[in-house]
């Protein structure tokens, strides 16, 4: 194993490494967080990160690799990324993170739920790694012993690749692209990937 599952001990440690991970990409490092004011905006992204992150962890699949360098998040089949409280702040959490851009932003969160396959799967909601092990292959070593772990539930994968330029990363790892969604306000696209049980 080159990963374990994180603890609350952990969780500044994974938003720094998703704070770091997403500050270029074109959903989370732009559209999602589009102040000008580079340090706000990543103190924003960081804020958010850490909402999900906290929520993630009730579940035993936030998993951290060895060294801390990359994470991911998943959430298990039939269960939702955050609590009906969580989901019901969220709106109003973003308002004063993000102020009048809440309105597209939520827009797009509301898309990303839309388009969530109807059978049950293993959801990735994040993976990173901090930008001072990229290009290190720590993120894709984490990604293929986490999917051995999804494998051994039989369970299909799904992911939202929010970048094109790793499609064919998770292509090399069994996942198939299974369609498309625009984000508002001129957002960019998203793929959504599948990848059936090995």
């Amino acid at each position: 194993m080159i990963s374990r599952p994180a603890t609350h001990d952990d969780l500044e440690r994974v938003t720094d490494i998703m704070t770091s991970a997403f500050a270029e990409d074109p959903v989370w490092g732009g559209w999602g967080f589009p102040d000008r004011d580079r340090v706000r905006a990543t103190d924003q992204r960081r804020a958010f990160w850490r909402y999900l992150l906290h929520s993630g962890l009730r579940f035993p699949w936030i998993r951290i690799a060895e060294g801390n360098g990359a994470a991911t998040l998943w959430c298990p089949p039939g269960e939702d990324e955050l609590t009906p409280a969580e989901a019901d702040q969220l709106g109003p959490f973003m308002r004063g993170l993000v102020g009048d851009h809440c309105d597209v932003f939520m827009e797009g969160i509301e898309l990303f739920e839309a388009n969530l396959p109807e059978e049950p799967h293993f959801h990735l909601d994040l993976i990173g790694t901090h930008a001072d092990r990229r290009g290190s292959g720590i993120g894709m070593d984490l990604l293929r012993e986490n999917l051995g772990l999804v494998d051994e539930t039989h369970m299909p994968a799904y992911l939202e690749s929010t970048n094109p330029a790793n499609l064919g990363r998770y292509g090399s790892v069994g996942f198939v692209v299974i369609g498309q969604f625009t984000l508002p306000g001129d957002g960019p696209t998203v793929d959504r990937m599948w990848r059936e049980p090995r």
